[in-house]
């Protein structure tokens, strides 16, 4: 099978020659015809392997998923986003492509439950993290997380705030007990968020099965 890293341009141009010779109006022998037919099959399989591969490669780009559906011929970036999810070769064992697609609006909603449950908590995210960005004495690690909670803490989501205070907590220093009970509060609050994410992904999984499973 062709190398996705580095596709050979020249093999496919061989294909599509062969395959244009053997529908050549004039005629092909059997042999043609048939050999034709392997390179049409491999061409395929080539051109089924570099859609993902060049999709990756826009989306690293800056393409949106609405700029890439009419590229795809679909009519939506909801679409655009299912065919990659789908085009994807799992590993031996992983996802098949519609399990992937339910794995990603499963993680996506587990991602709003957090987003919700962080605005409504937000004072108490924005003080911990003012607590963390006004700490001094930490280690150079130490002092870059609380660098990383300062800069999250000057956006506008408090969702973005629970990774760094995450990173922060274990470099507070043991010992201080002003750093103790903060590390606590941390370790509480991204507890509880971690808990409502798998909740809620727990719960989707569970809805499913029991939709798929159908009335007893």
């Amino acid at each position: 099978m062709t190398d996705l890293s580095a596709p050979s341009p020249s093999t496919a141009e061989q294909a599509l020659a062969a395959i244009r010779m053997a529908l050549d109006p004039a005629g092909a022998d059997r042999d043609e015809l048939l050999a034709a037919l392997v390179a049409l099959r491999a061409l395929r399989e080539d051109i089924a392997n570099w859609e993902p591969e060049l999709i990756t490669a826009a989306r690293a780009a800056g393409a949106s998923w609405a700029a890439l559906a009419p590229a795809l011929g679909l009519a939506s970036r909801q679409a655009a986003e299912r065919r990659y999810l789908r085009l994807q070769r799992p590993a031996d064992g992983a996802a098949t492509g519609e399990g992937r697609v339910r794995a990603e609006r499963d993680k996506r909603a587990g991602d709003r439950a957090v987003s919700a449950w962080a605005r409504a908590n937000a004072a108490t995210l924005r003080q911990l993290a003012g607590q963390v960005s006004a700490l001094d004495g930490l280690e150079d690690a130490g002092q870059e997380r609380a660098e990383r909670v300062q800069e999250a803490l000057a956006g506008s989501d408090p969702a973005a705030l629970l990774s760094p205070l995450a990173e922060a907590r274990p470099h507070l220093r043991e010992g201080h007990a002003g750093h103790a009970a903060l590390a606590a509060r941390i370790s509480a609050v991204t507890e509880q968020a971690r808990r409502l994410h798998q909740d809620t992904v727990a719960g989707r999984a569970g809805g499913q099965e029991g939709s798929d499973q159908g009335p007893h």
